[in-house]
């Protein structure tokens, strides 16, 4: 079968790559369509280490194909959201209902692929950059095939991330404020998710001012240009001294120092933008005394079983905006040019269709 291969200097589109048979627990699913997340280009970067060769890719949607021994749900044929998740199910932080924090899901999933007998890694439980994987079964979520599959995709990743962080994790409450930067395809489900829960200051943060028009569609009563005067002044007299809850989803040392500036007494800066291994962030003891805080929150702190059909009724409801997300399309042969996009900064969302 064909997949995007990344062997630590190029991606290239191979042919011949294998994939073994589902195992106990494990389901085999076609993909349909991927999402392009800015992890994946930061293991290209090298921004993410990991090892190479890797078939990249964690934000996919597909339909089964083949189910292995003791599953009875996904079952052959069903249309699946996939999820990074591979959790044991069994831990305290399984069975306490915060699959996130299982130690099983995060780095130790073994590679079902193989080019020419050689193992290629997989990454974050998935690799959806190929036509077929093999998962956990709990990482296939069954949902409505009434939803395109090629937005559906995006839940797996953009979503559950950006909207899981404002729901799960920071709380955000009717009447509060929120900051978000950068507008990107999680800053946007952080804003829409935002003003579902009913903040009423949502003040969109980018360094492309072409991104207002978007923000605002989703939801953001105000759009800051980064590149265009004192930010953390602006934020300051939008949100009246200081925003309840402030969501870095760009990351790094600057932005992160900067974030916390933005925030009220009481507030919150929530983790989502990867920053680099060696980045430190560095904040005056003094910034704490007001009960101000710092979260991490890794994946939107979901629960992916149930959280991903919330998100398909929210959208199929029209609640929630998916189709908005996807920017453009791109078959697999034209991989790089959806890099290309990317890295400009052309896509709210670029997702990759494979071959039917």
């Amino acid at each position: 079968m064909k997949a995007i291969v990344f062997d630590g200097t190029v991606n290239k589109l191979v042919d011949g790559v294998t994939v073994r048979d589902p195992g106990p627990g494990e389901v085999q699913v076609r993909i349909v369509a991927s999402g392009l997340c800015q992890s994946d280009l930061s293991v290209v970067n090298g921004k993410i280490p990991f090892p190479t060769p890797v078939i990249l890719g964690h934000e996919g949607a597909g339909i089964v194909e083949a189910v292995g021994p003791g599953v009875s749900t996904p079952a052959i044929g069903d249309h699946v959201v996939l999820s990074t998740l591979a959790t044991c199910g069994q831990c305290t932080a399984c069975t306490s209902g915060r699959p996130t924090m299982c130690r099983a899901s995060f780095g130790n999933r073994e590679t079902p692929f193989e080019l020419d007998g050689t193992p290629i890694h997989n990454y974050a439980a998935l690799s959806t950059f190929t036509e077929r994987i093999v998962v956990k079964a709990g990482q296939a979520v069954p949902i409505s095939k009434e939803v395109p599959l090629s937005t559906a995709c995006l839940i797996g990743c953009a979503v559950l991330t950006g909207a899981g962080a404002v729901f799960n994790r920071a709380r955000v409450a009717p009447g509060d404020s929120v900051v978000v930067i950068g507008a990107g395809g999680i800053g946007l489900n952080v804003i829409q998710a935002a003003c579902i829960a009913g903040a009423t200051t949502i003040v969109a943060i980018d360094t492309n001012p072409d991104k207002k028009a978007k923000t605002s569609l989703f939801g953001a009563t105000h759009f800051v240009d980064a590149t265009a005067g004192d930010t953390v002044a602006a934020i300051r007299e939008l949100t009246d001294g200081g925003a309840a809850h402030v969501f870095d989803c760009v990351g790094g040392e600057a932005i992160t120092s900067q974030a916390m500036e933005m925030l009220d007494w009481g507030g919150q800066l929530i983790m989502l933008g990867v920053a680099g291994p060696e980045a430190k962030l560095s904040v005056p003891a003094t910034t704490f005394y007001m009960d101000r805080s710092v979260l991490g929150c890794r994946y939107g702190s979901s629960r992916p079983g149930a959280d991903i059909p919330k998100y398909v009724e929210m959208y199929r409801s029209g609640r929630l905006l998916l189709d908005e997300l996807v920017t453009k399309t791109y078959e697999l042969a034209n991989f790089e040019s959806l890099v290309d996009d990317a890295r400009a900064g052309k896509l709210d969302r670029g997702v990759l269709l494979m071959p039917s």
